[in-house]
Formats: C-alpha cells, sequence, structure tokens
C-alpha cells in the first residue's frame, strides 16, 4: 500500500500544535548605576596614608631669593687672564675660548690658591661637581680644582653661555684715550665705589684702564639694574645687572632641578656673574652687587641664612621695596 505525500495545500490547512513557552527565568537584579556606585565608595572607610597624604616633593619654579636651598653651593672666580694681564679688555663671547683667554701665570697661582682653599673648607668631601663657565680660564680653574681635591673629571660640567662673562659693550678693547665723558654724579658714585675696588685691589686691578672701566660700569649700575653699557656694533654683548641676573638664575633653576643634596661650585671667568648671583641669593638690592666684589682667584659658600641688613643707597629717585628686584 502507497501512502501518498500529503499536497502543500493539506499541510498548510492542517493544524501545528503549539509549542511549549520557555520555562520562567530568574529575575535579573537591575545593574547599579555609575552614581550608585560612586556613593558607594565613598562611604567606604580609606586608610589613614590616603587620608593624609604626604607634602608633594616638587620644588616648582625658582625664585630669587629661594626660601630654600637643595644642594650646598660654592663661588669661585677664575684666576687672571692674559688679556686682564695685560690691561685689555675681553668680553665678546667669540673670544672666550681663545688661548689669551687663559689663565696668565699670576692666574695660574691664583687658580692653585682657590683649590687649596676649596680643599681647605672640605668642599670635595663627599664629592662634588664641578660647573665653570666654557670661558678658556674658568674651565682651566675647573681642571685645577677637580686634580687638587680628587674629582673624577666627568663631574666637570662646562657651562656654554649663562656664565659667560658680563659683556661691557663700548669699553671692550679700548685705552684710556677714549673713555667716556663722566657725569657728576657718576662721579660722586665712583668714590664710594672705589674705595671697594681699590681695597681688593689685585694684579689684574692695577691697570688704570681696567680699573676706570669697572668704576663706569659701578656707578651706573648703583642708580639703576637696567643701564646697559654703552653699545658697540662688533658683536660684544653690553649687559645690564638685570640682564646678568637673568643668566644666573636661569643658571640656579637648573641646578636646583638638576641635583638635590649635592656639593656643586660654581667657577666664573668674571666678578659679576657671582656678585650679581650673591645678591641674588641673599635677597641684597642688586644696585649693591659690587660690595659683593670678587677678586680673582677668590673662593666663597653660599650661605642662605647671612641676609645683611637692607639699606637703601643714596639714590632719591629710586627705592628698593623687594630686593633683590629693584625696577
Amino acid at each position: 500500500m502507497q501512502v501518498q505525500a500529503a499536497s502543500p495545500a493539506t499541510a498548510a490547512s492542517s493544524p501545528v500544535a503549539p509549542s511549549p513557552p520557555p520555562p520562567p527565568r530568574a529575575a535579573l537584579s537591575p545593574c547599579p548605576r555609575r552614581r550608585e556606585l560612586l556613593l558607594l565608595s565613598a562611604s567606604l572607610p580609606l586608610p589613614l596614608p590616603l587620608l593624609a597624604p604626604a607634602a608633594a616633593s616638587a620644588r616648582g619654579l625658582f625664585r630669587m631669593p629661594p626660601p630654600r636651598l637643595a644642594n650646598r653651593y660654592f663661588l669661585v672666580r677664575a684666576g687672571e687672564s692674559v688679556y686682564e694681564g695685560q690691561g685689555v679688555v675681553r668680553t665678546n663671547p667669540v673670544s672666550k675660548t681663545s688661548v689669551d683667554s687663559g689663565l696668565s701665570p699670576a692666574g695660574l697661582r691664583q687658580a692653585a690658591r682657590a683649590a687649596l682653599e676649596l680643599q681647605r673648607l672640605g668642599a670635595c668631601e663627599d664629592d662634588c661637581w664641578i660647573w665653570p663657565s666654557i670661558t678658556q680660564r674658568a674651565y682651566q680653574a675647573a681642571e685645577i680644582i677637580a686634580a687638587a681635591n680628587e674629582i673624577n673629571r666627568s663631574h666637570i660640567v662646562p657651562e656654554y653661555s649663562f656664565l659667560d662673562a658680563r659683556g661691557l659693550g663700548a669699553f671692550e678693547g679700548k685705552s684710556l684715550e677714549t673713555l667716556p665723558e663722566v657725569t657728576l654724579g657718576a662721579r660722586l658714585r665712583i668714590d664710594a665705589i672705589g674705595e671697594i675696588l681699590v681695597a681688593n685691589c689685585h694684579e689684574g686691578l692695577k691697570n688704570l684702564w681696567l680699573l676706570i672701566a669697572l668704576l663706569l660700569v659701578y656707578a651706573s649700575d648703583s642708580i639703576s639694574p637696567d643701564i646697559k653699557p654703552p653699545p658697540i656694533s662688533d658683536g660684544t654683548p653690553n649687559e645690564s645687572v638685570a640682564d646678568v641676573f637673568v643668566r644666573v638664575t636661569q643658571l640656579m633653576s637648573i641646578l636646583e632641578t638638576q641635583y638635590s643634596g649635592d656639593t656643586v661650585v660654581i667657577v666664573s671667568p668674571d666678578s659679576d656673574n657671582l656678585s650679581i648671583l650673591q645678591a641674588g641669593l641673599i635677597g641684597l638690592d642688586l644696585r649693591r652687587h659690587s660690595s659683593l666684589f670678587f677678586q680673582p682667584g677668590e673662593v666663597r659658600p653660599v650661605d642662605p641664612a647671612s641676609i645683611p641688613e637692607y639699606k637703601q643707597p643714596a639714590s632719591t629717585v629710586f627705592k628698593c621695596t623687594n630686593p633683590p628686584s629693584c625696577k
């Protein structure tokens, strides 16, 4: 007996048994909202270290005078250069690596005395970093200091611009015959400043031209830190005290960021870098930086606690209420 397949019409008309419904699922709890999770985490008790976090150790922007210093510093002026021994003012950066910018025989002796003085002060007993200008006499002095104090040469870090000798503009290489006119006010200020320089007189300053050039520059400095030496067109910068102050502040910002708890010996080719830096560190009116004059080969430790009593300068026009920034 043959069974015939149902026709499509018959299959469509035949009733289909309904499928049983799926078993009921377990009721799912709604997901907690983000706000509820945040409220829950806020209500949990926190451990004590998280409730009272330690103060941040970042020192931030370096300002003068600094509230504290992270390192110990020694300021050293390099010995006399060949140019200085000849009575020639040479502050153009082009000549700073020339042979004649190196130490003279007297300058070599002064640098050796500086190295022994640092040894006596125990500056490099626990190692130190020496930061000289790349000016020839400053770097030579740094090498002498490193050798005398048994410091590895890898700890000599040359500074390429922030420690350049202060640019004296038109005083560059001039002679007494071309001395510019001096105003009466400047002459009066020269008397007081001259006493400082003569009292600190050394072989390099016995030359009349060098002495007069410094007297003229420092007389202007005592009026305002913004007064520049006369300009010149040979590329020699004519820097005011404020210009040098910016440079040495940038240098200190680098040193305070790069080192912590170290000893740093700063070697400058001239006095002004160091006297302006020291005035800034101790909060002294920048117009009085020449009272901190450095002799060639002089060593001076930085003592932030030794802030001298502030005295207004003789000027009745300019008053300083926020030393060392006096405008």
